[in-house]
């Protein structure tokens, strides 16, 4: 079970790393992990992460608001239907299918198996490493008006990956659209955007389970919603500045660091693999 006081910290960790790609589930995992406490489980996560998705329907408010109102009326209206806002409503759309249906197929799995810590640093190292090469490759001469079905549905796919923890749902779709040539702001632009069904229809789906015999309270996990869209707010301010000069090396490093650090904790016993 999450106290308030654990619920408070894990708050301040799932705003400072669900939207760098370093992974907000794993650091969930682990900080849990090395601090003595008790796994929070998946239903934790996905309510968490209400708390910052809340935070980018509020920072991009505008941006949604005329995506929103433009996809519906473009329903209605075929002219409209190019426009490029209706057509990222619909990216938006068709890139969440697979992560919506792959969630669903492993959801057994996501809240047991793909919590093993020898997991989730391989997926750290791995994929950070794949971050990097995308970033090293990547011409980033691709904006937000470049995105077609094609490269949303692709970035979609790479989406899915972020249901093993390690990954990083922002990690894996940035580094699909920088392989495919978009810059680095525009690629977490959409990867923020592409993430708001998932990880709504999840978290709202593992409502129920808050409150249960194995889960949560209500109160800490409010707690812990509320802290993780402030931080979360702020952090999404300070990437996209971040990303306007700077590049993803630095979450690589840190990334591959953490990942051989926990592999060295559970080969020696310090810490156990299993939730």
């Amino acid at each position: 079970m999450t106290g308030w006081g654990q619920s408070a910290v894990l708050g301040v960790v799932q705003g400072l790393t669900e939207f760098l790609p370093i992974s907000s589930s794993a650091h969930l995992r682990v900080v849990a992990t090395l601090l003595g406490w008790s796994d929070p489980g998946a239903a934790f996560t996905a309510v968490t992460q209400l708390g910052t998705e809340a935070a980018v329907l509020g920072y991009f408010r505008s941006d949604i608001r005329a995506i929103v109102s433009i996809w519906f009326v473009s329903l209605g209206r075929p002219a409209l239907r190019r426009d490029p806002a209706a057509r990222l409503g619909w990216y938006v759309i068709l890139g969440t299918i697979p992560i919506a249906a792959l969630g669903l197929l492993l959801q057994s799995a996501i809240e047991s198996t793909f919590r093993d810590l020898r997991l989730i640093a391989l997926t750290l190292i791995a994929f950070g490493l794949l971050l990097g090469a995308a970033d090293a490759v990547g011409d980033g001469r691709r904006t937000m008006e470049h995105l077609t079905l094609r490269h949303a549905l692709t970035i979609g796919l790479a989406q899915c990956l972020a249901l093993v923890p390690g990954v990083s749902r922002s990690g894996g779709t940035i580094s699909a659209a920088l392989f495919l040539g978009y810059s680095r702001t525009a690629a977490a632009r959409y990867a923020f955007l592409l993430a708001i069904p998932a990880v709504l229809a999840s978290g709202l789906l593992e409502l129920t389970k808050i409150g249960g015999a194995d889960s949560p309270a209500w109160g800490p996990t409010a707690l812990a919603t509320v802290i993780s869209f402030v931080v979360g707010y702020a952090v999404i301010a300070w990437l996209l500045r971040y990303l306007a000069h700077g590049s993803f090396k630095p979450f690589v490093v840190y990334r591959v660091g953490l990942g051989l650090l926990l592999l060295v904790l559970v080969t020696i016993g310090a810490v156990p693999a299993s939730p």
